[in-house]
This record gives C-alpha cells, structure tokens and sequence, in this order.
C-alpha cells in the first residue's frame, strides 16, 4: 500500500490550501486515516482523522472550525481543506493510515503503520 500526499505550498495568512492523500496499490479491509504535520525541530502531531468506513472525525484543537477533513471513498482518497491559515500551520504535511477498528480515531503517531512522503505547507505571516 502507498501512500501520496500532494497540496502543499506557499500561503499568506488567512488564504487557503487542499490537500489530499490518494491510497494505491491495495487497500484495507478496515482504516482510520489521519493527517498529522511536523513544524522543524518539533514532534510530529496529530491534525486530524477520520474512521473510514464511519466516518467519525477527530480533530485537535488548534484547527478546530479552521480545517476540515474528508474522503473520496471510492477514488480512495482523503483531503483536508484548510481555510484560515496561520504562520503557527507551516509544517511539513503527512497522511497516515491506521489499519484495523476503531470506535475512536487514533490521535497519536503509534497506531499509523502507512505513512505518505508529506507535503510542505508554508503560510507567511
């Protein structure tokens, strides 16, 4: 299974960006996907997820009514819409794939066994 984050780029404060995450070469019987980002010299954090066949979402707080999560199932393809952006969002972008049930989606890194290559969001101030 692969994993292929594109979207990223350079924002100005306030202005938007769509990333996606197309899943390829074979799927999961069961899945939660997460968004997470990585500023430099930070760990690695949770953004957002959601339980596939669910469709439960789990946000963190920082982007809570700012960014929003989907999925395309059956191009299986997962995108989180930001809107809103702020110079504290500039990161590198990953997607994630968590598989097996979940009756919560997972917020920590332990349980994505998939990563994709990531994608740079820069927003300037």
């Amino acid at each position: 299974v692969q994993l292929q984050a594109s979207g990223g780029g350079l924002v100005q404060a306030g202005g938007s960006l769509r990333l996606s995450c197309v899943v390829s070469r074979g799927w999961f019987a069961r899945v939660a996907m997460g968004w997470f980002r990585q500023a430099p010299g930070m760990e690695r954090e949770f953004v957002a997820g959601i339980n596939w066949s669910r469709g439960n979402l789990e946000y963190t707080d920082a982007v809570k009514g700012r960014f929003s999560i989907s999925r395309d199932v059956a191009k299986t393809t997962m995108f989180l819409q930001m809107n809103g952006l702020k110079p504290e969002d500039t990161a590198v972008y990953y997607c994630a794939a968590a598989p097996g049930f979940w009756t919560r989606v997972p917020v920590t890194i332990f349980p994505y066994d998939f990563w994709g290559q990531g994608t740079l969001v820069t927003v300037s101030s």
